[in-house]
């Protein structure tokens, strides 16, 4: 691999350390859906910031997190219209109506 290709590479690895972080820690116990429901909005956030992160990250792999955000933002859609998911994050005591205040 020449340099640029490592650079690629290396940033391709901060990307998807997201992912791996997050598969680790559901991975130790048995998830709810108030806890998977921030965990998305928080790798929709990181995959946002690194596509808009023109300065420092190659256009190889903003396409690439663009690609990735197509899962996470589907299954986001589908939520939004689930009475099961406003009702969760509304009874959980630790997000109640701030999760949606936030949200927007």
């Amino acid at each position: 691999l020449d340099k640029h290709e490592w650079l690629v590479l290396g940033q391709l690895c901060q990307v998807l350390k997201i992912l791996k972080d997050t598969t680790l820690f559901f991975s130790h116990g048995t998830p709810n859906l108030a806890m998977v429901i921030p965990a998305m909005d928080y790798i929709n956030e990181v995959f946002m910031t690194a596509m808009l992160d023109e300065m420092h990250l190659d256009p190889s792999i903003q396409a690439t997190v663009g690609l990735m955000k197509r899962t996470p933002n589907k299954y986001c859609s589908l939520m939004d219209m689930s009475d099961l998911y406003h009702i969760t994050m509304v009874l959980h005591p630790c997000h109640k109506l701030e999760y949606f205040r936030q949200a927007k």
